[in-house]
């Protein structure tokens, strides 16, 4: 999606894990990161690494000096960790509907909202935080990344 986008090719280079690419990054051995900004939060408030672009359509409430994509000229270019809760295929809906109450519940919780921004998460907007909601974002991601893996001819490795 960024070559796409930016017209610039660039080597992959694959890690076993965000902290020896952050290593890497810091120490001047690859000049970009594509990174959840959990990891890099530590890095960018020490000014050890500047950020160039939150890859979201709209700034963070973690890291709102931090520009987005479009603003800083990839339009277009989202790229998201996100976390879910799955369970069982046939667990009743009262367990699901229990589940969900007490995840959204927590998710509101202002403390837990503030630790989040501290460790440079964002929380779903309360749309996605029911199981029809992460249905559709899921799909919606399959539908928007699919595509992408296939004409970069992307497969699976084995570690």
């Amino acid at each position: 999606m960024f070559e796409n986008l930016t017209k610039q090719k660039v080597q992959f280079i694959p890690y076993r894990g965000a902290g020896p690419a952050m290593t890497d990054l810091v120490s001047g051995t690859v000049d970009l990161l594509v990174v959840q900004g959990a990891v890099a939060l530590p890095q960018i408030r020490a000014g050890k690494i500047k950020a160039l672009a939150n890859l979201s359509p709209t700034r963070s409430a973690s890291m709102p000096d931090i520009p987005t994509a479009d603003e800083s000229g990839v339009p277009g270019l989202y790229m998201s960790g996100w976390f879910g809760f799955w369970a069982p295929k046939g667990t009743p809906k009262e367990i699901i509907g229990k589940l969900n109450a007490a995840t959204t519940e927590a998710l509101a919780d202002p403390a837990i909202q503030k630790r989040f921004a501290e460790l440079g998460l964002d929380v779903a907007p309360r749309a996605q935080q029911t199981p029809e909601g992460l249905a559709a974002f899921q799909k919606a991601e399959i539908e928007k990344w699919w595509p992408i893996i296939k004409s970069a001819g992307i497969g699976i490795q084995a570690q």
